[in-house]
């Protein structure tokens, strides 16, 4: 599950109610009338699902990348372009001028041991500020893009194997080059991702094989990097149950060439609900059960005011996969309109890599 941070908070912030309803993270959780819904059966499409889904709430275009440099320092990179569609609207009506029912927002940061760097940025849909086009692929809000090749190779864009990313903020920026042989990923069933037993739900898939080249710029010091990426991508109308604050997303990256996909939502009335998939380095992959999923928190910090864990253990029953999590950097908070944590991690025990971890509601 990933992070929609979004114009539609700063909305629902303004309406005060003596005892607030419900209504999941970020307003997630709200109920979606009128919007198209996620249903079992529909079959993913590419490169047309690369695309935006206007007829859907909500929807993301989610890069993380862990870096190394040339001295060995460890580096993450994040890049996430949000859609929101403020009111149903049909397709044809989405990018026609300031009529355009749909708004955008961009996160970008550059993580390091001792430095977090971010920025945001917000857009109207149908002036052309922001946007996504599938083939060739192109998403882009202002000066921040991530493209892949403009030749229109079909291949490349069916599979979104050879993008460019770039993002600049203040005192950051970067610009990087992500290649992958690998295929996509289709999360949950055949990329219907369940989020609760209640039936809410997103299509979900990723391209997580990407390998990194380009550089990364911190305080005015440019630094050429190499490492890993991988690419979420989500839409739903309404992903949460309204009991469900928040969550823990992991992405992992394992030296062997696995790779793992976890996550947590959770919930002050219920139990959490845990999903995950295991992806063999040759692409081919399998949902993981939620009850053999163990995540617990080990360590906790004061971050921004706010108690984060920072230190986890991951077990996965079946896999003999036991795993010590630890943030490279305790202080990777997003301090954007709804603050969330989100960073680059080390593991190790059964298995050694990196990855990434996202953490809102706290």
């Amino acid at each position: 599950m990933r992070l929609f941070v979004f114009w539609l908070a700063v909305l629902l912030s303004g309406c005060e109610q003596d005892e607030p309803a419900e209504q999941g993270f970020a307003g997630l959780g709200t109920d979606s009338e009128g919007f198209a819904q996620v249903a079992p059966g529909r079959p993913l499409s590419f490169p047309a699902d690369h695309q935006a889904h206007p007829m859907f709430r909500i929807e993301w275009w989610y890069v993380t990348a862990n870096l190394q440099d040339e001295q060995g320092r460890h580096w993450g990179a994040q890049w996430t372009l949000f859609r929101q569609a403020m009111q149903p609207q049909e397709a044809d009506q989405a990018g026609a001028g300031w009529a355009s029912a749909q708004v955008w927002l961009g996160h970008a940061a550059v993580t390091g041991r001792d430095v977090h760097l971010h920025a945001d940025r917000l857009a109207r849909g149908g002036v052309g500020q922001a946007g996504v086009k599938a083939a060739p692929f192109s998403a882009w809000i202002d000066h921040w893009s991530l493209v892949g090749p403009q030749g229109g190779r079909g291949e490349t864009s069916e599979r979104l194997g050879e993008l460019r990313v770039r993002a600049a903020g203040d005192d950051f920026a970067y610009d990087l080059q992500l290649r992958s042989d690998g295929p996509l990923v289709l999360h949950g069933e055949a990329g219907l991702s369940r989020k609760s037993s209640g039936g809410q739900a997103s299509y979900y898939y990723s391209q997580p094989f990407f390998k990194v080249q380009g550089e990364i710029e911190v305080s005015g010091e440019r630094i050429p990097v190499t490492g890993q990426a991988w690419l979420d991508r989500e839409w739903s109308s309404q992903p949460l149950r309204a009991d469900q604050r928040g969550w823990d997303w992991f992405s992992l990256h394992l030296a062997g060439g696995e790779k793992l996909m976890l996550f947590r939502l959770r919930s002050d009335s219920s139990a959490p609900f845990s999903s995950g998939t295991w992806i063999a380095a040759d692409g081919s992959s399998e949902s993981i059960e939620p009850g053999a999923i163990d995540m617990r928190e080990i360590r906790w910090q004061r971050v921004a005011g706010r108690r984060v864990p920072v230190s986890w253990r991951l077990q996965i029953s079946g896999r003999d996969l036991k795993l010590n999590v630890e943030a490279l950097n305790p202080e990777a908070w997003m301090g954007t309109s709804i603050p969330y944590w989100e960073g680059p991690i080390n593991f190790s025990g059964s298995h050694e890599g990196t990855g990434y971890l996202e953490m809102t509601g706290y």
